[in-house]
């Protein structure tokens, strides 16, 4: 009798129990100098399939296979189309040596998995460069790029959950339905009984919608919401913390002069001493002029404004609204008045509300959708085709495009669709999504993702200069702190500059991004096409993570706190904006914020936004090992080390303020845009 080699083959699963019907799984050996003939899994051992349990089959062979190179993961075709989730497979050799091989995907259908081992590889060093480009071939058929929209960043080929590849999928339905989860906050915050057409009495009655569910935020929020000073502090470290800029020269259309903001100035120095001082800052909302707005209800018009909004850095380091104008029209005159601080208050507290339902909507569809979840679907789809699944900048990568497809593509079916969910509440729903998205591309550039670069474009840079801007603060330490752990890494696997030139699927990747995710943007985007050097890298890498983890986290959790108590930033104006002072009163204001339904909507929305997702994985938190190089081990300790100490540093700022900023602290910070 001939002798048998024994190789034990241990498969670690997870997700989901497997039905009843699995008993169809085979296991084929590649070894350096054999291959092991296909292995049914007997029924037996798949019944002890479970969620994250560990099953061990033993595959013999007449003739010893060499070092394992590859682990060949199937189904036989049934009648029933289940599916089942594999972490990963680790193989004992008779002689006791082990290798691993990662897998983390879906095993569905007739679709045969060729699983590499564990060891990451450039295409360059790569002895098997045709199972590289086999994976890559069959990705580039399941994620094809497709316009959405005209002038949109492309996304994927998918109009609901159930096209998207099993691998990117939320695992709950109830994760992405957006219907669902807004009528649930509705229905939690109490909110049912105002679902009708009816405008509020007056301020205090929003109150009434507010009061279910709140905390310390939203209620400091509350009550300091109509305070200059807190209008201001807004700018620094509310959710929409990017669009202040260092005013050095006043706009053309902007028609304040020094005699209207003389008494605002407590230096006793002129506007142009002032702004030669670097004291002046100016929030522009130049891309809201001429968006159409929501004309999607016949029984209720809206309206929108492009302001200016002229801010002052007093003496004592607040940021003070000193000037207001609501239109842009090209001769100074009764359409270009400027509302200022010694107005009558029902003037320039609605004025203030025309800013920041402005800046409301530049949030929502420039900051928040476009600049963090349309541009990290570009750079998701763009790895999945163009990256294979040993190469390090994969698995560096995978867990900050974590369910990012999926979110976007339910909030393509639900939310910002024709007749979406958008459209019920906000005052640029209907054509304005698409207006405004196609505005805000023509100024998408790639350094205005480099966190320090766009602080240094807008002239924040300093801490000096611009005090208590937290977010800025903040987020340079996360991106410090992201960067050094992307340089390590890059160090690890690239030699020299020359090794970043010969990688193949780098190059092809940010030439995918380039020319096909971002087609519609204009040439000065800068967007690199091609990467010549490790800085580079670098770099490139750093803003993918940044985007998706930090920038989402500080755009998009904190907005139930700074958008729950509608006078602070209403979702639309059922009024037009002022073009005179003296003509207004209360009942004006009253009539011109949401009504009774676009509020609890707009609340519903806001709180249910302002979720984490279940079992929500913070920045840093890696439990998938994509990774076994021991190396890439450690540089991941160093990073979760230098994050829990910005957290720290966060955590111990905070303590001292009436109101912490904590969207930026690591430890809240989540991995990808899932939400």
């Amino acid at each position: 009798m001939s002798r048998m080699f024994t190789y034990t083959v241990s498969v670690t699963t997870g997700k989901q129990e497997f039905a009843e019907t699995v008993n169809d799984i085979y296991l084929t050996l590649v070894g350096t100098e054999r291959s092991s003939d296909r292995t049914l899994v007997d029924k037996s051992v798949v019944d002890h399939f479970a969620r994250g349990s560990v099953v061990s089959v033993d595959i013999r062979v007449k003739e010893v296979l060499g070092d394992i190179v590859l682990v060949k993961l199937g189904k036989e075709k049934i009648l029933f189309n289940d599916h089942w989730y594999c972490k990963c497979i680790s193989v004992t050799t008779p002689s006791g040596d082990s290798f691993e091989f990662p897998c983390y995907r879906w095993i569905d259908k007739e679709q045969e998995v060729v699983l590499r081992d564990g060891k990451d590889r450039l295409p360059q060093d790569d002895n098997m460069k045709e199972y590289r480009r086999m994976e890559l071939d069959s990705r580039q058929l399941l994620y094809r790029w497709k316009e959405w929209r005209p002038g949109f960043p492309m996304s994927l080929d998918a109009n609901s959950n159930t096209e998207l590849p099993l691998d990117i999928r939320f695992e709950a339905a109830k994760s992405v339905d957006f219907s669902l989860n807004y009528i649930t906050a509705i229905k939690n915050l109490g909110l049912n009984k105002f679902l009708q057409l009816s405008s509020w009495k007056d301020i205090a009655d929003f109150e009434k919608i507010f009061v279910k569910i709140k905390n310390s935020e939203s209620e400091y929020v509350m009550q300091n919401w109509n305070k200059d000073y807190f209008f201001g502090y807004q700018f620094l470290n509310g959710s929409n913390p990017v669009m202040i800029s260092k005013c050095m020269n006043l706009p053309d259309k902007f028609a304040v002069t020094q005699e209207m903001v003389e008494g605002s100035l407590d230096r006793g120095l002129t506007l142009q001493e002032e702004l030669k001082a670097g004291n002046i800052y100016i929030a522009d909302y130049a891309i809201m002029e001429g968006v159409q707005a929501n004309a999607t209800d016949p029984d209720t018009k809206q309206y929108l404004a492009a302001p200016f909004c002229l801010l002052y850095k007093n003496s004592q380091n607040e940021i003070l609204p000193i000037a207001i104008q609501l239109s842009r029209q090209t001769t100074v005159g009764v359409g270009n008045t400027v509302f200022l601080p010694s107005d009558n208050q029902y003037d320039w507290m609605l004025a203030k509300m025309w800013v920041k339902y402005a800046d409301f909507n530049v949030h929502q569809l420039v900051t928040h959708l476009l600049r963090t979840h349309l541009i990290s679907e570009v750079f998701a789809i763009a790895m999945y085709r163009q990256l294979a699944a040993v190469h390090p900048v994969f698995k560096l990568l995978i867990p900050h495009v974590r369910f990012t497809i999926a979110i976007n593509t339910a909030a393509r079916e639900k939310l910002i669709c024709k007749s979406g969910l958008f459209e019920k509440a906000n005052g640029t729903g209907g054509i304005g999504i698409v207006e405004v998205i196609q505005k805000a591309m023509k100024t998408l550039t790639y350094k205005s993702l480099c966190f320090p670069e766009a602080m240094k474009a807008r002239g924040v840079n300093k801490k000096e200069d611009l005090p208590n801007y937290y977010y800025r603060d903040d987020g340079m330490m996360v991106w410090e702190a992201v960067k050094s752990f992307v340089s390590d890494v890059v160090k690890i696997y690239y030699s020299s500059d020359e090794t970043v030139q010969k990688d193949e699927e780098i190059q092809a990747f940010v030439q995918d991004v380039c020319f096909s995710g971002l087609k519609n943007s204009p040439k000065e985007c800068e967007f690199p096409n091609s990467l010549k050097t490790r800085e580079q890298l670098v770099e490139y890498l750093t803003v993918v993570i940044f985007t998706a983890s930090a920038q989402h986290a500080a755009v998009n959790f904190g907005q139930y706190d700074w958008f729950s108590w509608i006078p602070n930033s209403p979702c639309t104006m059922r009024k037009p904006p002022p073009t005179q002072k003296g003509q207004v009163d209360m009942k004006y204001i009253m009539e011109s914020l949401p009504d009774r339904r676009r509020s609890s909507w707009h609340l519903g929305a806001v709180w249910a936004l302002s979720q984490y997702q279940d079992e929500e994985l913070f920045l840093g938190v890696y439990p998938d090992k994509h990774f076994t190089e021991q190396s890439v081990i450690e540089a991941t300790k160093t990073f979760r080390k230098k994050l829990f100490e910005v957290t720290n540093i966060i955590k111990s700022r905070n303590e001292k303020l009436k109101l912490p900023y904590w969207y930026l602290s690591p430890d809240r910070i989540p991995n990808s845009v899932a939400i």
